[in-house]
């Protein structure tokens, strides 16, 4: 009988160890899960922006509230792994966006890193990721999205609260009639990019916005299900026109 009772733990040890190990963090979302009513997915992580380019992000905050400043330095977070995909591999990867603000006192107030032009992303998007150095205080973090029909949506990516650089992930939640919600894909329409990124908000802690707050950005990545983009056939006609 003992012998029964260690072969059944050792059978459930086994099982919930596989389960675990389909992702690389209890944290982070499963993507081939989000929306997931087809077997029938073709899902591929994507290079969304690596801030390389100066002048492609912009930063805010209401003038009441602070003095807020942005730019490019030198720097990668070492954890960060490569893509998959040869062809983004190729593509320069050595800077990132840092952001200065300079609160005037405390209080309750947001701030704002935002893309010179929304990007688009390809496909169904399921998750997006983004690298944050933070210096442990106590900001929340959005994403600002536009879905397929210019709708603006905002999205917790999670807390400021860490020293250093950490990977933020948040899902992107599916429609769940084609009508409400974020809207990525639609028959009455051409086919154009399903979602956009914004960028960013920071929600402030006011009790710990005052004196000087640095953080810096990289790599922001998706998780899109191309399966449709994939499959479609080469003579089919676009509309887009």
């Amino acid at each position: 009988m003992k012998k029964l009772h260690f072969a059944v733990m050792a059978a459930l040890i086994l099982s919930g160890a596989s389960v675990f190990a389909q992702t690389d963090s209890l944290s982070e979302p499963d993507a081939s899960n989000i929306g997931n009513d087809s077997a029938k997915q073709a899902l591929r992580e994507v290079s969304v922006d690596r801030f390389e380019r100066e002048g492609s992000w912009n930063v805010h905050i209401s003038p009441d509230y602070g003095v807020i400043s942005g730019r490019l330095f030198d720097g990668s977070p070492l954890a960060k792994e490569p893509l998959e995909d040869a062809d983004n591999q190729e593509m320069e990867d050595t800077k990132v966006f840092g952001v200065k603000t300079e609160f005037f006192r405390r209080g309750v107030n947001s701030f704002y890193i935002t893309a010179a032009r929304p990007i688009p992303i390809e496909g169904v998007t399921k998750t997006v990721s983004v690298w944050v150095c933070g210096r442990n205080m106590g900001h929340q973090m959005w994403l600002l999205v536009q879905d397929y029909n210019g709708n603006n949506f905002e999205i917790w990516m999670g807390s400021l609260e860490f020293s250093g650089w950490k990977k933020l992930t948040t899902a992107i939640p599916p429609s769940p009639d084609g009508e409400h919600g974020i809207i990525q894909q639609s028959v009455y329409h051409g086919d154009k990019p399903g979602l956009r990124i914004v960028g960013f908000r920071v929600d402030c802690n006011p009790m710990e916005a005052k004196g000087s707050f640095y953080m810096y950005l990289d790599d922001i990545r998706a998780v899109t299900d191309l399966y449709d983009i994939q499959n479609r056939d080469e003579d089919d006609m676009m509309d887009n026109w």
